[in-house]
């Protein structure tokens, strides 16, 4: 059972750091289950505050994640339209088997979205390039949280069972 809960917790972790990149896992949040999973160890010492202060982190990035975008889109001068253009095309491009199909989607949803609205090229080319940046800027938060639990992670294991 040991065994288990090491090997879970690995899974856990390291799918939480690729749900950094991908919208479908909460990477952050998944990452926080591989660190409450070690703690059910036997000869893991539990730290009731660390779980706490890992999972409060965690939920925070998670509820960031959905605004990060949008405040892209509005500070480069976006509209309503364009961030459900964002969130219209981060869907497709999920779902779609086009390379990059989660990064190209966003971008392009965001840029018919303010199309639609107002058929000004340079301004709905800035909103999409807005929207990038949120969406790039709301995976490195994730990656960064991910691969932090993943050190703490690493850290317990081999200080506790090594």
């Amino acid at each position: 059972m040991e065994v288990l809960i090491i090997i879970g917790s690995v899974f856990l972790i390291f799918l939480g750091i690729l749900g950094s990149f991908l919208p479908i896992l909460p990477g952050p949040l998944t990452s926080w289950l591989g660190l409450l999973l070690i703690h059910q160890h036997p000869n893991i010492k539990e730290n009731p505050t660390f779980i706490w202060i890992t999972f409060a982190v965690a939920l925070i990035v998670f509820l960031l994640d959905y605004f990060i975008p949008a405040i892209g889109t509005k500070k480069f001068g976006g509209t309503k339209n364009g961030a459900y253009g964002a969130s219209i095309g981060l869907v497709l491009g999920l779902i779609s088997p086009v390379p990059f199909g989660v990064i190209i989607g966003p971008f392009l949803g965001a840029y018919f979205g303010e199309l639609l609205l107002d058929n000004n090229q340079k301004k709905a080319l800035k909103s999409a390039l807005g929207s990038l940046i949120g969406f790039l800027g709301g995976v490195f938060i994730k990656l960064f949280v991910s691969v932090v639990y993943l050190y703490y992670f690493s850290a317990i294991v081999f200080n506790e069972l090594m």
